[in-house]
């Protein structure tokens, strides 16, 4: 198992999806998404792995709003925007090989063990 958290660190929930996977003794490799980001090869697999780029973004987010991605039309200009600016995202961004989670779901992360 291959656990990547891709996340920010005042994020409360990317903290628990640390905590979880500590707790069972498995290795993670921890991420700062806001410092790194992703690379477009990860991020085309975690996007196609949850079901497309609208299930990643975090309308919550001051960047969403600031960046008025709501009134973007293209499909590309939206992704561009969401690689360039990885606030955009929902953490924690879980990935497990092909597979990965946006947010805590722990019921996912079960069936990997």
């Amino acid at each position: 198992m291959n656990i990547q958290i891709f996340g920010k660190s005042k994020c409360f929930d990317t903290k628990k999806a640390e905590r979880y996977f500590k707790e069972r003794r498995i290795k993670v490799q921890n991420i700062d998404l806001v410092k790194y980001g992703m690379s477009p090869g990860e991020f085309r697999s975690v996007k196609s792995a949850v079901g497309g780029l609208q299930n990643m973004l975090d309308e919550k987010s001051r960047e969403y709003e600031a960046l008025h991605i709501a009134y973007l039309e293209r499909q590309e200009d939206i992704e561009q925007a969401a690689m360039e600016h990885p606030g955009l995202l929902k953490t924690p961004i879980v990935r497990n090989g092909k597979q990965a989670t946006v947010g805590y779901c722990p019921e996912v992360w079960k069936t990997w063990e």
